[in-house]
């Protein structure tokens, strides 16, 4: 005899099933983040937002700036302790951009670096509007990958808004992708096995959006391999698409899609680009899909932005890519890459992933 089916003997997760749900009091956070999040402030309460989608582009532009400062300052408090490691070295070059800008890029690589080893082109979050590949979050994941044995290239490209901005799409992308050619050239003086572009959050976009452009220009065989972690690619933050749950679920914990919708205004300010591919990659077509690389996508578990991933790699999948996939429990968007103190062991097997599928797709030494 089956059981009645009794609404009351379960709860849907997050604010699916409490709209007022806080992230701290979801029992699904891990504890050690939930306790670093408390002793670093990270629980505050967020005053209303001064702008929102009906604010002017000069408006979003100028609270975009102090929005920036309030991330900068954040990556430093949780990254106070950060120390550059002793085994791995640091360059600063510049390279010149598609319309003769110059760019920053900065490698990390191991000292005394034997033989060919994977390459990581990485491309920072901030939701293409904001942050640095300085900033001490990602300057502190470049070193940690390097160590690791790879080549790690961070990208300093313009920004739609903040101190490396206003630079609409396609202009990151563009710098993104100058940075791609420029790497493929210097395989071999950097003693590259292979290259994978990898980015989190807006970086993931971007990682997702440089290997569609370099198979539309026809240099896709450039790519080894994407590693995207959360990446923001639905465009669909306000006007909420119902497949993808979890922009219902988690909207709120640490990230507003309100505000994300706010702030990625700039990367499209005449809304003329809502459904391009290069700009949202979940708008890639069946056609542009075939013949990519290989493809890795890390979720976070509570992530707004999970299911976005997730469905993207349903797409590839089904336009005939390798594909592989992982959800972090207990962590929220990219709190993997924040808390190596409190939980070394998630901090340390994001790290484990990109290098064992940086070496799966590379071509062994």
């Amino acid at each position: 005899m089956k059981p009645e089916n009794n609404s009351e003997d379960f709860e849907l997760p997050g604010r699916l099933g409490n709209p007022m749900m806080r992230l701290q009091d979801d029992p699904r956070l891990d504890p050690r983040i939930r306790r670093a999040m408390d002793r670093l402030g990270l629980f505050a309460e967020m005053p209303d937002l001064p702008v929102n989608l009906s604010s002017s582009i000069t408006e979003i532009r100028e609270f975009c700036i102090q929005a920036e400062l309030g991330y900068e300052h954040q990556s430093k408090i949780t990254h106070s302790d950060w120390k550059p490691l002793d085994g791995v070295e640091v360059e600063n070059r510049q390279i010149v951009g598609p319309e003769g800008n110059q760019i920053d890029i900065f490698i990390h690589r191991p000292k005394n670096q034997v033989g060919l080893v994977p390459g990581i082109l990485h491309l920072h979050g901030g939701g293409m509007v904001l942050m640095s590949t300085t900033s001490p979050v990602y300057d502190q994941w470049k070193s940690e990958l390097a160590n690791s044995g790879m080549v790690v290239v961070g990208v300093e490209f313009r920004n739609a808004g903040g101190r490396l901005g206003p630079h609409p799409f396609p202009a990151g992308l563009n710098d993104c992708v100058a940075a791609l050619r420029w790497m493929h050239e210097n395989r071999d003086a950097l003693n590259l096995s292979g290259i994978v572009v990898s980015g989190e959050s807006g970086g993931g976009n971007l990682a997702i959006a440089t290997s569609l452009k370099a198979k539309m220009e026809g240099f896709v065989n450039e790519i080894n391999g994407v590693y995207a972690q959360a990446p923001l690619i639905s465009n669909r933050l306000v006007n909420k698409d119902t497949s993808l749950l979890s922009l219902f679920e988690c909207d709120g914990y640490v990230i507003d899609l309100k505000l994300v919708a706010t702030l990625t205004k700039l990367y499209d300010p005449l809304e003329e680009n809502t459904k391009n591919p290069l700009a949202w990659p979940i708008f890639a077509s069946n056609e542009l899909l075939e013949g990519l690389p290989p493809h890795f996508f890390s979720q976070n578990q509570l992530d707004p932005h999970r299911d976005e991933g997730i469905a993207y790699a349903s797409k590839l999948l089904a336009a005939g890519v390798d594909v592989s996939s992982r959800t972090i429990n207990g962590t929220y968007h990219v709190a993997d890459m924040i808390y190596r103190a409190e939980t070394p062991d998630i901090f340390y097997a994001t790290i484990n992933s990109i290098k064992s599928f940086a070496e799966s797709v590379s071509e062994p030494d």
